[in-house]
């Protein structure tokens, strides 16, 4: 399976899931907006572990959205949650949605 991204959320393959499970389905906050990257639809769970996010799509898929972006269908299975960084003569910096 391929990387999936929606704005500054990329979401990879995972062959395991770790951590501890949470209660919400929301991936990314936005700070700029306020919007957030979540699971709207379907049947999945959300683990954290050291900072890192990892989503467990159960159902066939899970719908991520976002108010400013098409809706992605997750296939089932594993998948790492990463925030997307890009560099500057300054240093690397999270992107901000």
């Amino acid at each position: 399976m391929l990387p999936i991204r929606q704005g500054d959320v990329i979401i990879t393959p995972s062959e395991q899931i770790e951590g501890q499970k949470l209660s919400h389905l929301t991936l990314a906050e936005g700070e700029v907006t306020g919007h957030s990257h979540r699971i709207s639809e379907g049947q999945a769970e959300l683990y954290e572990k050291e900072g890192t996010l990892y989503l467990k799509v159960l159902s066939d898929t899970a719908t991520l959205i976002h108010e400013e972006h098409n809706k992605i269908d997750i296939p089932q299975g594993n998948w790492m949650v990463r925030i997307q960084r890009e560099y500057e003569p300054q240093g690397w910096r999270y992107v901000a949605d």
